[in-house]
């Protein structure tokens, strides 16, 4: 009997690939070995950027135009921000010690809590006597005898 070989497609292209691979890895290297192509590079690379800042310029001129801000005005807004930001966090945090550290502030709140309670009574109070009722007082042992 005879056997059928199929051709394998992916065998053929390694073969190809494993054979000019070697080859141009030679001529690429020994390519970019010559300054001939750093210059080339260099002149690529001078032209990009020239192209680079030309796209920029244009673009901050039609932003101005439009009355949009540019990505420089975005920045410098967004650090004004950061700093204010700490700035108020500095002085929150300033205050905060200051409450801890000052004793009289901590009577101070005291105070400010007592005199809302007795606000709160004599509000009670006052309805009451609105209402045309005596205000109940607790009563003590001794009185209930």
């Amino acid at each position: 009997m005879t056997q059928k070989t199929v051709l394998d497609p992916f065998a053929v292209w390694k073969s190809v690939y494993d054979k000019t691979e070697s080859k141009w890895n030679e001529v690429i290297h020994e390519t970019m070995q010559k300054e001939a192509f750093s210059e080339w590079m260099g002149q690529v690379q001078n032209g990009y950027l020239q192209y680079q800042k030309v796209i920029q310029n244009t673009t901050e001129a039609y932003l101005k135009q439009v009355n949009m801000p540019t990505r420089d005005e975005i920045s410098s807004v967004a650090s004004l921000i950061i700093n204010l930001e700490e700035k108020v966090e500095d002085l929150d945090q300033k205050i905060e010690e200051e409450i801890l550290t000052n004793p009289a502030a901590s009577e101070i709140n005291k105070l400010k809590a007592s005199i809302a309670k007795l606000d709160k009574k004599m509000d009670l109070i006052l309805k009451a006597i609105q209402a045309g009722d005596e205000p109940t007082r607790p009563t003590t042992p001794v009185e209930n005898k």
